[in-house]
């Protein structure tokens, strides 16, 4: 299932573009805080960002480029100012397309499906893992904290894939192991400890705590 998050300060407008994305079978998520769309992004993880223009606190063409600093998940621009400057930005700026207010929504639809096809159906579907604040997108490795962007290096990357991957269950030591293997990495326990050593120590400087578990005897859990 699609995820959409919606940034559109007109809650009737809003709204309505939830109900009617919702009978194509997405799960749609409205923005809540326009000071925080960042954040809200983040926790969300969606697969495409519907972007009105002009917003409360900062307008969409700078939320567009605080999400192309993570991620390149597609952002369609709807927007009632049409001159060609704000189109023009709305490119410069990383937006996939740009659409006029007021719209047809099933043209809106037909867009958005082919965007999603175009950069799932045919690119590979993109993974992106979320718990915590923590945002692990597959699509170029790529980790955000808090809105914070980490730097992990391939082995670190393949734990917390792992891990995440398994969120909620224990994963032995021999498990991780083996998917460290997988690319071409060969570690040891001892080497794996000191590579969640590390991973752990870059979770915490940027404030999420106690983010991966130890299990005695068993392996790492992620909670």
């Amino acid at each position: 299932m699609y995820r959409v998050y919606i940034v559109e300060d007109d809650e009737s407008i809003a709204q309505s573009l939830k109900k009617h994305i919702e009978k194509w079978g997405c799960a749609v998520r409205c923005a809540e805080d326009f000071s925080a769309v960042l954040a809200e992004f983040s926790a969300y993880a969606p697969h495409i960002v519907l972007m009105d223009v002009t917003l409360p606190f900062f307008n969409g063409f700078y939320w567009c480029g605080e999400i192309r600093k993570v991620s390149k998940v597609p952002v369609v621009f709807i927007s009632s100012a049409s001159d060609n400057m704000n189109i023009v930005m709305a490119m410069n700026m990383g937006g996939d397309d740009f659409i006029v207010k007021p719209f047809d929504l099933a043209v809106l639809t037909a867009k958005m499906q082919a965007i999603l096809r175009r950069t799932y159906d045919f690119g590979g579907q993109t993974e992106v893992l979320s718990h915590r604040g923590v945002l692990l997108n597959t699509a170029d490795a790529s980790l955000l904290c808090n809105g914070v962007r980490l730097e992990l290096s391939k082995n670190e990357y393949r734990i917390l894939l792992t891990l995440m991957r398994a969120k909620g269950a224990v994963v032995s030591r021999e498990t991780l192991m083996e998917r460290l293997w997988e690319t071409d990495s060969f570690v040891d326990e001892n080497t794996l400890a000191v590579n969640v050593a590390r991973l752990r120590r870059k979770l915490e400087e940027a404030g999420i705590d106690h983010f991966i578990t130890t299990k005695k005897g068993l392996g790492y859990l992620v909670q």
